[in-house]
């Protein structure tokens, strides 16, 4: 199982809200997916990790059930 929680993690050390996520431009409906754990593209990786200047393990790690 692929968590995010160390995207929120990572948002709280850089002081990165949601709203500022938005802000940035990333989509308020791909933020709402993350939170929710669906999946999600590479292409969003990749933008979460351009916005908030971090490595893909910053934003999920797996989790073997």
């Amino acid at each position: 199982m692929i968590s995010y929680e160390p995207l929120f993690r990572t948002m709280k050390e850089k002081e990165i809200t949601s709203y500022r996520l938005m802000k940035l431009g990333f989509s308020r409906s791909t933020y709402y997916a993350i939170k929710h754990g669906e999946n999600i593209s590479t292409h969003t990786v990749n933008q979460l990790c351009r916005i908030l200047k971090c490595n893909v393990s910053d934003i999920m790690e797996y989790i073997d059930e």
